[in-house]
């Protein structure tokens, strides 16, 4: 008798892009572990252009929050449990995704402790923000609750596409990407200081202003009030894996706590990661091979102030962002510089 193929598996992630990006070190983990085990992909509606042609996912679902939520959970349920999935894992603490997992009819439904629908689960694994706990780390548990080895970094896959449309940029000679702006008021380097860095970056590098189409507003007011030449906004311009392939690129990136600094880990391109509000004990850290981590020297009697972030500084004075000094970003790229000539 042939040997059964193994049943299928369903990761879920609906949250936000950095989310997704940061679960994809599970498909290249579960690749390397159980190579025949089909892989499918929950993502919410906008994300799914990430991981449509990752070669380690069989099939992209997709929840469309905003237009269809309701009626369409319960279409992604018959869905789901039509499929003959053997494992249905959910990465987030919501009970929507909880709902999902708890009543797919898998053999093995699994997620966080913290997860209000946790009781339909059949291994329910501890949820631990802090003690300096990797996210991907707290996500390979799931997979396996005895897992210690390293922190794989997540790996993301730019197509042909892709790799077209920043070519160009590329080609332009050394150049440098930041990504300045967040979903987060408060994890987002202030235009001000955004501007004296930009003033003191040596003069032969191009740089390029990146984002997405909600970020061209805020990247083309940054453009208009510097001075610097060599500058480009190209923020709507490129897709999320374009912009990661021209980051692969560069001598340096900078960019806040923020999705663009995991497209850096997910392409192993060298990151100036700012943190103003957040910290990296949370476990949101980047794992490119090349990484430094700028904040605020010393202690902040109120910082971190929330593990996401708020509209505005709770307190109003944002020291966590205006306290950091420009000479901590060119301090980064100074070691980019050596480790390039190298």
């Amino acid at each position: 008798m042939p040997e059964a193929l193994p049943r299928p598996l369903l990761l879920i992630q609906t949250a936000f892009i950095g989310d997704v990006i940061l679960a994809t070190a599970l498909l290249d983990h579960l690749h390397r572990t159980e190579p025949g085990t089909p892989v499918d992909f929950l993502v919410r509606k906008g994300n799914e252009g990430m991981v449509q042609h990752h070669p380690h996912v069989r099939q992209v679902l997709v929840w469309d929050k905003k237009q269809d939520k309701y009626r369409g959970l319960w279409r992604l349920l018959q869905q789901i449990r039509a499929s003959d999935y053997g494992r249905v894992i959910t990465l987030q603490r919501f009970a929507s995704t909880g709902f999902l997992t708890a009543f797919s009819g898998a053999p093995e439904r699994i997620g966080f402790d913290k997860n209000p629908l946790a009781r339909g689960f059949t291994r329910a694994v501890p949820h631990i923000i802090g003690a300096g706990v990797h996210e991907v780390s707290r996500n390979l548990h799931l997979l396996d609750p005895a897992y210690d080895g390293p922190i794989p970094a997540p790996r993301l896959y730019p197509t042909a596409t892709d790799e077209a449309a920043a070519a160009p940029y590329a080609a332009a000679g050394p150049y440098l990407c930041i990504a300045p702006t967040s979903v987060w008021f408060t994890k987002q380097f202030p235009q001000e200081q955004w501007l004296k860095l930009l003033a003191a970056l040596p003069a032969h590098y191009t740089v390029y202003l990146l984002g997405g189409p909600p970020d061209v507003a805020a990247c083309e007011a940054l453009l208009a009030a510097s001075s610097r030449e060599k500058t480009l906004n190209l923020a709507g311009n490129l897709s999320l894996l374009a912009s990661a392939a021209l980051m692969r690129g560069a001598v340096l990136n900078y960019v806040n706590d923020s999705a663009p600094m995991h497209l850096c880990s997910a392409v192993g391109a060298p990151t100036c990661a700012v943190y103003c509000s957040t910290v990296p004990f949370f476990g949101f850290g980047p794992l490119s091979p090349f990484s430094r981590v700028v904040e605020i020297k010393g202690d902040l009697d109120c910082r971190p102030c929330g593990l996401h972030g708020y509209a505005k500084c709770p307190l109003g004075h944002f020291q966590c962002a205006y306290g950091i000094e420009t000479r901590q970003m060119l301090a980064a790229l100074a070691e980019a510089e050596l480790l390039v000539m190298k």
